[in-house]
């Protein structure tokens, strides 16, 4: 990603102001079912409107301009979005 990322930069298709950045929230079992009998550390809960969500969270960042996407960062859910 950082490579592509770098070549679109070199040919002036990459803008670095104007940003949106979004996350989407990505499941994991809550489940303490399983042979160690622990969630995944760094799995965590975040609530979106009324409902809660185990997990982690993907933070996108889109260039306002060109619609291209310049960074993917993945944290646990309860990270909040403006941080990135």
């Amino acid at each position: 990603f950082n490579t592509i990322n770098a070549h679109l930069a070199e040919k002036g298709l990459l803008l670095r102001e104007g940003t949106i950045v979004d996350a989407t929230l990505i499941a994991a079992p809550p489940s303490t079912k399983n042979r160690e009998g622990k969630r995944d550390e760094e799995m965590h809960q975040a609530k979106k409107g009324s409902q809660w969500h185990f997990g982690m969270k993907a933070h996108i960042g889109v260039d306002a301009k060109s619609g291209l996407v310049h960074t993917v960062i993945g944290t646990a859910a309860n990270v909040s979005d403006i941080t990135q």
